[in-house]
């Protein structure tokens, strides 16, 4: 299977070091962080209608992970997870899903808030999203049971 990537991200996290998150920080303060979609001439085209959507998910390569793991330790927690009850970037298949912000369309680049890939991640797809994206009654598993629980942006209480 091979995939070609639409565009890259220009994000003010330049190593997977930047982005790590500290015990002091909350998904809150990456909600904040801005960065570019930065769309390929070629697919342009495509972007045609984006702007009226609010939010974008954002379909990429783990492009510096280099293991494999069934296994993860999360920030802000102690035990080993399974990988796919995590969003590790150490994964079977390295790839990622993120929702943005849409702050601005200008032809080919797109500006966005909630950025949490780091500089020159490879864009594999965009996707609006909808109502349909919404879940009543969604459980967050084994992040619902943390208490004072800084790593969420949301009360899971």
């Amino acid at each position: 299977m091979y995939i070609k990537p639409i565009g890259v991200i220009h994000s003010p996290f330049k190593k997977k070091e930047d982005f790590k998150q500290s015990k002091e920080k909350s998904l809150n303060d990456y909600e904040k962080s801005e960065g570019e979609l930065e769309i390929f001439s070629e697919f342009e085209p495509g972007l045609k209608d984006i702007d009226n959507f609010s939010h974008l998910i954002i379909i990429f390569a783990f492009h510096k992970s280099r293991q494999r793991n069934l296994f993860a330790h999360p920030p802000h927690d102690g035990k080993k997870r399974g990988v796919f009850s995590t969003r590790s970037p150490d994964r079977p298949n390295p790839l990622g899903m993120t929702v943005v912000k849409l702050i601005k369309r200008e032809k080919n680049r797109i500006k966005v808030s909630g950025v949490d890939m780091i500089e020159g991640t490879p864009i594999l797809d965009i996707k609006p999203y909808t109502p349909k994206d919404l879940k009543e009654k969604a459980l967050f598993g084994w992040l619902s049971k943390k208490q004072n629980n800084k790593c969420l942006d949301f009360d899971i209480s």
